[in-house]
């Protein structure tokens, strides 16, 4: 799993029927030194689907891969990455402020 920031989303003209109640977030992976330094540095831009109401500049979990496609069990659904987790940049790095003490 990778933390990514929620830059935006996708619009799409159609939605698969199996991906109703969900949307497409476009995120940005993050560094370690961007969570623990609040470093500017990201990674490449990331498609994930998403069903926990993340918006723009919220903290997402990404799962990725086969793992992503899990959570619909046997139905088949077009998804390689997924939020499965959101949160914020200011609990973040609290937190990791926390185990340096």
């Amino acid at each position: 799993m990778r933390i990514a920031e929620v830059i935006g989303r996708v619009t799409l003209s159609r939605i698969h029927p199996n991906l109703k109640g969900g949307r497409y977030l476009l995120a940005l992976p993050m560094p370690l030194e961007a969570l623990t330094e609040g470093s500017a540095r990201r990674g490449e831009e990331v498609v994930a689907f998403d069903q926990l109401g993340a918006g723009p500049g919220s903290l997402i979990g990404l799962s990725e891969g086969r793992e992503a496609a899990n959570p619909f069990g046997k139905v088949k659904t077009p998804v390689d990455a997924l939020a499965c987790w959101t949160g914020s940049a200011s609990r973040a790095r609290d937190k990791s402020n926390q185990r340096d003490t």
